[in-house]
C-alpha cells in the first residue's frame, strides 16, 4: 500500500454548547476562525479534504474554505447527530486510501505530527496521537497508583487506512457501540492502533479557559505557532 493520496476528515459539526459562544468551529482565535487554522494546518499534507459543519453553517464555511478550494481537492457536506456519524459521513466523502482525523477545535497542529501518523497508519492500520501525562494517576475505588508511563491523553490527528476506519465504523453502526474517537471504534473491533507522543500544543479548545490559554499561545509565538493567511486564492 502506498500513500499516493491522503485525505483530511475535519469534523466541525459541534455545538460547542460548554464554551457557549456558539459552534467552535467559527469561534475566533487571534481574529481568525478555528476551523481555519485546522484547515490552514493540514491541507499542505493531504490530497483530499472534507469538512463536516452543521447544515445551518454550511454557507460561511464554505465562503471561509474559499482560498482553500484551489489548493486541495475541497469537500464540504452537513455533519451528523453526533460526532462519530459525522466522520462516517467524512469517510464516505473522499476516496483516498489514508484518511486523517482531526478535531476542528485542536487549532495548533504541527508538521511533524501530521507526517508521523500518516507513516504509522501504512505502517499499522491505525494511529493516534497521545500526550504523555505529567501527574501521577491513582484509582479512584481504591487510591491505588496507576503507572503512568502505560497510559496517554488521546488527542488528534488520528489516521487510519481507509479500509480499517471503515470496517470499525460500519461494526459501531451494526452493534449501536460508539467511542469518544476514532481509535477507540477501532481498537474495540480488535485492530492494533499504533501510538504517536503529542504534546501540550494539541490541547482541545473546550472550555472559556482553553480559549484563552490558546489566544496566549498564539500572542506568545508558542510553539512556532503563527496565524494562517486565509485571503487569496
Amino acid at each position: 500500500m502506498t500513500t499516493d493520496r491522503v485525505a483530511g476528515l475535519v469534523p466541525a459539526a459541534g455545538s460547542g454548547d460548554r464554551l457557549g459562544r456558539g459552534p467552535k468551529a467559527f469561534v475566533e482565535l487571534a481574529g481568525t476562525p478555528m476551523l481555519a487554522w485546522t484547515v490552514a494546518a493540514l491541507s499542505p499534507w493531504v490530497d483530499e479534504l472534507a469538512v463536516a459543519v452543521a447544515e445551518p453553517d454550511l454557507p460561511r464555511a464554505s465562503a471561509l474554505l474559499a482560498p482553500w478550494s484551489a489548493r486541495v481537492d475541497l469537500r464540504l457536506i452537513a455533519g451528523g447527530p453526533t460526532r462519530q456519524a459525522t466522520v462516517r459521513r467524512l469517510l464516505e466523502a473522499v476516496d483516498a486510501e489514508v484518511v486523517v482525523v482531526h478535531d476542528a477545535a485542536r487549532p495548533f497542529l504541527d508538521a511533524a505530527t501530521v507526517r508521523a501518523v500518516i507513516a504509522a497508519a501504512v505502517a499499522y492500520g491505525a494511529c493516534s496521537v497521545g500526550q504523555p501525562l505529567a501527574d501521577s494517576l491513582v484509582r479512584v475505588a481504591d487510591g491505588g497508583p496507576v503507572d503512568r508511563t502505560s497510559v496517554r491523553a488521546v488527542q488528534t490527528p488520528q489516521a487510519f487506512r481507509r479500509g480499517v476506519l471503515a470496517l470499525a465504523h460500519a461494526e459501531a453502526a451494526r452493534s449501536a457501540a460508539s467511542a469518544t474517537d476514532d481509535a477507540g471504534l477501532v481498537w474495540r473491533m480488535g485492530h492494533q492502533v499504533a501510538w504517536v507522543d503529542g504534546g501540550g500544543h494539541l490541547f482541545k479548545v473546550t472550555t472559556a479557559s482553553d480559549l484563552a490559554l490558546a489566544e496566549a499561545v498564539v500572542a506568545a509565538g508558542a510553539f512556532g505557532v503563527s496565524v494562517p493567511t486565509v485571503t487569496g486564492a
